[in-house]
């Protein structure tokens, strides 16, 4: 554990010195939250809902924190260290690969949670955002997409050889997960067919999932995307560790 915690302490100041996880991962998620509050958080989220657009909004903006370090903070961090041969010299030290992984996904996951809760305060704070459904289930939802998006980020980390193929690779998966899955744009006013798209983005099921326990939907619509998150990390984890490559 003094090993991890080492690790842990090092890797999370080079984190910190990054302002691209905290741009995009906090305070792009805030910035969205406040335009719809003062916009249109007033509105019902589509013609015939019981529920605001803010309400709706907030379930599927706190996923943008998750996507930032699970598309861009874990892979490209892994990738350009394999680039620069310094996962060359982790190699000849005591840190294994799912070691490794692992911190990077605990420090990527306090820079989720930090967004969760600044988005979560500024709904509260400014517009008395009141959540419908069950807390505890929608926390224990939170983590479960948490963990199926890192599982699939730290895939991407094992399989791409360079930072170059993983900047390609994180961008065809990130821009349409945050802007197709519901997160940025409401996914109750794409097309019909544009949804049918959407649907097969494990993020859309994940906001699905969330949305549900914070509107207090039905819960019997909520199986599928509960089966969707378990499959991505228990395929996301499995690859990544069996594919793990130090150059």
């Amino acid at each position: 554990m003094k090993r991890f915690f080492k690790l842990l302490k090092i890797e999370g100041i080079l984190t910190i010195r990054s302002i691209d996880g905290i741009l995009f991962g906090i305070c792009m998620p805030v910035g969205v939250i406040l335009l719809i509050g003062m916009i249109s958080g007033s509105k019902p989220a589509f013609d015939g809902a019981d529920y605001t657009l803010l309400e709706s909004s907030f379930g599927a903006l706190i996923t943008v924190g998750i996507c930032a370090t699970a598309f861009m903070g874990i892979p490209l961090t892994i990738s350009d260290y394999r680039d620069k041969k310094i996962l060359k010299h982790f190699f000849v030290t005591p840190v294994r690969p799912d070691m490794l992984l692992l911190v990077h996904g605990v420090i990527n996951m306090m820079i989720s949670i930090v967004s969760a809760i600044c988005v979560y305060l500024t709904v509260k704070l400014f517009f008395g955002y009141e959540m419908r459904g069950s807390i505890l289930g929608f926390i224990l939802s939170y983590f479960l997409v948490m963990v199926s998006m890192f599982s699939l980020g730290m895939l991407i980390a094992s399989v791409c050889k360079n930072v170059k193929i993983a900047n390609v690779v994180c961008s065809a998966v990130y821009f349409p997960m945050v802007f197709l899955s519901g997160a940025t744009i409401p996914y109750e006013i794409f097309p019909v067919p544009l949804q049918q798209v959407s649907n097969i983005l494990p993020l859309t099921q994940g906001i699905k999932l969330l949305k549900g326990y914070s509107l207090g939907l039905q819960q019997g619509n909520l199986i599928v995307p509960l089966v969707v998150m378990l499959v991505a990390i228990v395929v996301g984890l499995g690859v990544s560790v069996k594919t793990f490559r130090w150059e």
